[in-house]
This record gives structure tokens, sequence and C-alpha cells, in this order.
């Protein structure tokens, strides 16, 4: 028996907002999940499962429409994982232009942090010599 969870639940296990599930079933990321009798929503571990890649997609920097764009390829069936890997490729190109730069300021950063460091050292040995 699979698992079912509320939309509370889901919220917790996912990290989103119960607000952000409803949104993505809204836009079509997500298939319309499955209704308690009361009409609730029930997520099962495979929404979870679909929640979390959605996720890390949005926290690298997809937008949106590609998201979209990645799910109504996936839909469409296994004729289309050729589609589904040019956009993947697309955004983890995008994210490598974006490490190689981020990579480049941090280390612009640490040499900051370096000259300051020595310059409080020669601050707090002056110091010294004085007392």
């Amino acid at each position: 028996m699979t698992d079912v969870y509320t939309i509370e639940e889901a919220a917790r296990r996912t990290g989103l907002s119960a607000h952000t599930l409803r949104y993505y079933e809204r836009i079509g990321l997500l298939e319309p999940v499955g209704r308690a009798g009361s009409g609730h929503r029930r997520y099962c571990d495979a929404d979870l499962g679909w929640v979390e890649f959605l996720t890390m997609l949005r926290q690298t920097g997809m937008p949106i429409r590609d998201m979209q764009r990645f799910v109504a390829l996936t839909r469409s069936g296994d004729h289309t994982i050729a589609q589904r890997v040019e956009v993947l490729r697309a955004h983890r190109d995008t994210l490598a232009a974006q490490l190689a730069l981020l990579t480049r300021h941090y280390a612009k950063i640490e040499n900051k942090i370096s000259i300051y460091e020595g310059i409080l050292a020669e601050h707090r040995n002056h110091h010294r010599e004085l007392v």
C-alpha cells in the first residue's frame, strides 16, 4: 500500500508551502493529485518525488516556463526523451556558467578576506608592541 499525505504533510516533507503545492498543480507542474472523500488533496510518494525534482529544478534557477515544458514533454511519452535531455542539458550549461562565475567571485572574496585578516594581524602585533 502506498502512503498518502495531506497537503500539510506534503508541505512539511517537501519544504514547500501548501500554497506552492496548489500553485504547481494549478499551472500543470503537478498532475491533479488524488482526493479524499472530503475533497482534500492526498499526495502519494510518487507525487512527493516529483515535487522534490521540481524543487531542485526551481532552486537551481530553472524558469517556471521551462519546467512546464519539461513536464509537458514527460507526459507526452518516451518519444520526447531526446527533447527532455536537451532541456536538461541547456539548464546544466546555464548552471555550469553560473557556477564558474560564482567560483571566480568566491575566490575574489576569499582574497579580500585574506588581505583584511593580514591587516588585522598587523594591527594586533603593533598593539602588542606598544603595550
